[in-house]
């Protein structure tokens, strides 16, 4: 059962209290005095390393804009992409390509969650609840049109250089466009949707006769991260006015990016679409697996990243122009997952699966997080808009930077007894249930929260 902002705030305050901030302004040698450091028992050389490099192992072609990535200090581990594993994940079975119309919100709007599901989720008036939303999905939606997303490569094939040097060159084009993190990858023929949803005005008829068939089917896809801001997620409850705009900032800006590679690479002479928020052909979950941008948690199909957590939103770039691909992460969040449940304890709406692993679900193994449930909760809430309070709890994502948090990712990859710890320490320091209120910039108009009572 979900507790309340009010009764966490309550059961924090009568837990062990330490003052964090000052605990990490005070450095190593206060740690030591409090005992936390000898506590870990397992800090000594890797630990103090990966604290002080705050770089991580490289993978694929190495960008001369971010010569070193950066996974926050976990020990990360690249594994192969073959028929039997995507990354972390196991498959078990045949994937089948999903109908985009069968997913989340369009789900919703198809009445297949509820009536007022479908209500709200119509053209997304979750998301335009708060102005600020409204405005940037509103200039999103422009990157929607298919002459936008795809289209002919040039008659003409310009020279390139090798496969290597293409894909450091790629790279450095997103970070150039702002892009925090970017990887490529092989393109699982299994991330395609094999239809893409018609008009909402059809979902609403439960008309899928619309339906546009997906027939691409590229060697290649880059991904595309960038992330939602971490001193707005500190100040935010998960779901309050602002929430939204986290996400809409970054697929924003991830949109932008894609749709400028992939004409970018046309001009080049090669094939290329872009798939962004507005204009999807590509699921985002084995795109980000696939390019090593992370693992699938304990959320279902949501991914992890070593440094970001799901603190991001990403687009991405499906392409036949010759380069080498980055090989998937293991960073230990299995392992991560299957002792901690912070997401699951804290879900609003009940979506998040206790069960210690993962389930088959469409041919691979996956946690059988009920995302009914979520886009019921999300298309609805009364009391902010959509909601993020997985991300906002997850001990991966919710923490400043630090030599302190350096270390606890250091721990939290290192198998079930080190996640225990690191899950523990967290909690202590009351991580993810707080709303610090010094990083709070926006205003709020929670009389606009409650859709359906406006709309009467």
């Amino acid at each position: 059962m979900f507790r309340s902002l009010e009764k966490e705030g309550s059961q924090q305050n009568q837990r062990f209290k330490m003052d964090r901030r000052k605990f990490l302004k005070a450095g190593a040698a206060s740690a030591l005095a409090a005992g936390i450091v000898g506590a870990i028992g397992v800090l000594p050389a890797e630990a103090a390393e990966a604290m002080a490099s705050q770089t991580g192992p490289q993978n694929g072609a190495k960008s001369k804009l971010h010569p070193n990535i950066d996974y926050g200090g976990a020990t990360v581990r690249f594994v192969e992409h073959n028929d039997q594993w995507l990354g972390t994940s196991k498959i078990v079975g045949t994937i089948k390509n999903t109908h985009e119309a069968d997913s989340g919100f369009f789900y919703a709007m198809r009445g297949k969650v509820s009536p007022e599901a479908q209500t709200t989720s119509y053209h997304y008036q979750f998301v335009f609840k708060h102005p600020f939303n409204a405005a940037i999905a509103g200039f999103a939606v422009n990157l929607a049109p298919e002459p936008m997303v795809s289209g002919q490569p040039a008659l003409e094939k310009l020279p390139i250089p090798d496969p290597e040097q293409m894909s450091q060159h790629i790279k450095d084009c997103a970070y150039f466009l702002r892009a925090d993190e970017v990887g490529i990858g092989k393109m699982p023929p299994y991330a395609y949707y094999s239809y893409k949803s018609p008009s909402a005005e059809d979902l609403l008829k439960e008309d899928l006769s619309k339906s546009i068939p997906v027939t691409e089917r590229l060697p290649y896809v880059i991904v595309v991260m960038v992330d939602q801001h971490l001193e707005t997620m500190l100040a935010s409850t998960g779901y309050d006015g602002i929430s939204a705009a986290q996400s809409m900032r970054s697929y924003h800006t991830t949109g932008v990016i894609s749709v400028i590679l992939a004409s970018y690479i046309r001009n080049l002479g090669y094939n290329a679409r872009a798939h962004h928020f507005t204009n999807y052909a590509a699921v985002m979950g084995p795109c980000l697996i696939a390019t090593g941008l992370g693992e699938l948690s304990r959320t279902g199909d949501c991914v992890v990243h070593p440094r970001l957590g799901f603190r991001h939103k990403c687009a991405a770039v499906t392409t036949d122009l010759p380069l080498v691909p980055d090989k998937p992460i293991d960073f230990g969040l299995l392992d991560f997952c299957r002792v901690c449940g912070k997401c699951a304890d804290n879900c609003p709406s009940g979506a998040i699966t206790f069960d210690k692993d993962p389930v088959e679900h469409n041919g691979y193994l996956r946690w059988n997080s009920d995302y009914k449930k979520c886009t019921e909760f999300r298309a609805t809430n009364k009391e902010g808009s959509s909601c993020g309070r997985c991300m906002k709890v997850c001990p991966w994502d919710s923490k400043e930077q630090s030599w302190f948090h350096e270390a606890g990712t250091w721990i939290g990859s290192h198998g079930q007894s080190s996640s225990r710890l690191l899950k523990q320490i967290d909690d202590m320091f009351g991580y993810g249930t707080e709303q610090i209120q010094k990083y709070k910039w926006w205003l709020e108009w929670p009389e606009r929260y409650d859709v359906l009572a406006a709309k009467h």
